[in-house]
């Protein structure tokens, strides 16, 4: 469709929540999960998407859970589920219809998504830099964000007659509610994560690291113990230090006991 002059489009999101889409004229389409507009669809269904995606790791990891012998295994697999479980319970739960009736209401203008923006880390905060021309000036409490441990969602109001919206959920790592800030500075916004441990990240979310790991080799799930060995390997890069002992554990009394010829290594 060619956009046609003096009428205003927007991006359609595309299955599972990705960036980009066709572009059909504001007003014309609306979410089947929540009814809103396409910029009113990001935030609530965004955060909708990113809880059921870890409700289906869940639910693969009681499986495997389920057909698992093996001690060590076993433990391992409980210390993901439990993991798994805490990430969900720590994701922001969806906003009443009656409240984001009323949030719309407040909003004067039409609502944009922000998709562009850039990110640096220090040793102690994450910094993603979003570029508004003339944000600058508007009133300190027109620029909003919300913390949780594991995402932010950005509010610009009323900057030139639009309002702008980014939202990140599942952020790869833990980071600090109370340490996390906003600054503005001319023409841009500057949110600033504090993590929670001093590491390096890799990139901002899970989704975009399970996506790089997918590019770079494609698993083979045909074989059983394969899907296994690669969980485990998940498993240990995203780990914390007790997961990572538990599994090198498990590593290292496989390797003794294949190399006695008592059992076959199955770890």
């Amino acid at each position: 469709m060619r956009p046609r002059r003096g009428r205003r489009y927007t991006s359609v999101p595309l299955r599972g929540g990705g960036a980009g889409g066709r572009k059909v004229p504001e007003g014309l389409w609306s979410c089947r999960r929540c009814s809103g507009s396409a910029a009113q669809h990001c935030a609530a269904c965004d955060m909708a998407a990113a809880r059921e995606e870890l409700q289906k790791d869940l639910e693969e990891v009681k499986e495997l859970l389920a057909k698992a012998t093996r001690k060590r295994l076993r433990d391992v697999l409980m210390m993901e589920k439990h993991k798994l479980e805490l990430e969900i319970k720590n994701q922001p739960l969806p906003k009443p219809k009656d409240v984001i009736e009323e949030e719309k209401s407040s909003l004067g203008g039409y609502t944009v998504k922000i998709n562009n923006y850039g990110w640096d880390q220090s040793d102690k905060f994450i910094k993603i830099y979003v570029s508004l021309n003339g944000v600058q000036k508007l009133p300190a409490e027109n620029v909003q964000v919300n913390f949780t441990e594991r995402s932010f969602d950005l509010l610009v109001k009323n900057l030139n007659g639009k309002n702008y919206t980014m939202t990140f959920n599942n952020l790869l790592k833990p980071i600090s509610v109370e340490g996390s800030s906003r600054k503005i500075k001319t023409d841009t916004v500057l949110v600033m994560c504090k993590k929670k441990r001093e590491e390096k990240w890799e990139c901002l979310t899970q989704v975009e690291k399970e996506s790089k790991e997918k590019e770079k080799a494609a698993y083979d799930t045909s074989d059983p113990s394969e899907g296994l060995m690669n969980l485990l390997k998940k498993m240990y890069a995203e780990g914390d230090d007790e997961m990572k002992r538990t599994i090198n554990k498990a590593w290292v009394e496989s390797r003794e006991k294949q190399s006695k010829g008592d059992i076959p290594m199955d770890i």
